[in-house]
């Protein structure tokens, strides 16, 4: 009875795993191999391209258009989601509560908010409250949710001509624990390649493809709605021609 499932027939994952990438056609999005993404780490998934193209796959340049929208877009639509979920969680019906020495209800709301959600957590709460609000609901979510479509019709599209779509996990390597905490808005740009992903509602995965400066550096398999054997299939490929299997 879950909202969030799909009653679709259960694939042979084992079977998929032995089958190889020969003919497989895989998309490259031009616009994800501009400026921005560090040249060491396309560098490394580069190299991972070829190997795929080399062991018989039909590596194929694919748009999509409207990449650029996908940061904005999703960090309104994911705040606004922060903001209306979690207003359940006021210390009377969910989780934790603030009860100990408190007078009165709205104090023991006030404080149970205070204490059990992180600084993070309660910036998002406060973006998407702001982005819901009747002053400016047209102006940023009911935009950010036409982007959405854009976003999903560019992708519908390309797997039309390709089995699936290989493109950079992160436009540069890990940054250090704790980094970018005192700048948010940085730490949310390196999501720019796989936020893509959670507003189309595609099945995803990334697969560790070699090390720029000591640090791990990944690409990531996109493929169509419900197709993970095939997204399974190539990881696991790549991670036997490459030796890290």
């Amino acid at each position: 009875m879950d909202t969030t499932s799909a009653h679709v027939k259960r694939p042979d994952f084992l079977r998929a795993l032995s089958r190889g990438v020969q003919g497989i056609k895989i998309g490259l999005p031009q616009e994800y191999f501009v400026e921005g993404l560090d040249l060491p780490v396309k560098d490394q998934i580069m190299k991972a391209v070829e190997l795929l193209d080399r062991n018989g796959a039909d590596i194929v340049d694919i748009s999509l258009p409207h990449a650029r929208y996908a940061i904005s877009s999703y960090y309104l639509i994911a705040t606004a989601e922060a903001s209306s979920n979690l207003a359940r969680y006021d210390g009377v019906r969910y989780g934790f509560s603030a009860r100990d020495g408190v007078s009165d209800s709205a104090t023991m709301y006030e404080e149970t908010r205070t204490e059990g959600f992180g600084k993070e957590v309660k910036r998002r709460i406060m973006l998407g409250t702001y982005a819901l609000s009747a002053g400016y609901y047209d102006a940023y979510y009911s935009k950010a949710q036409k982007a959405r479509t854009l976003i999903k019709r560019d992708f519908d599209k390309a797997l039309e001509k390709v089995d699936c779509i290989i493109a950079p996990v992160s436009p540069c390597v890990p940054f250090k624990l704790g980094e970018k905490i005192a700048e948010p808005l940085q730490m949310y740009l390196v999501d720019i390649y796989t936020v893509s992903v959670n507003l189309s509602g595609l099945p995803g995965m990334s697969i560790h493809c070699g090390m720029v400066g000591g640090l791990p550096v990944g690409f990531q398999i996109i493929g169509k709605p419900f197709d993970e054997t095939m997204v399974l299939r190539i990881g696991h490929a790549y991670e036997q021609m490459a030796g890290n299997g």
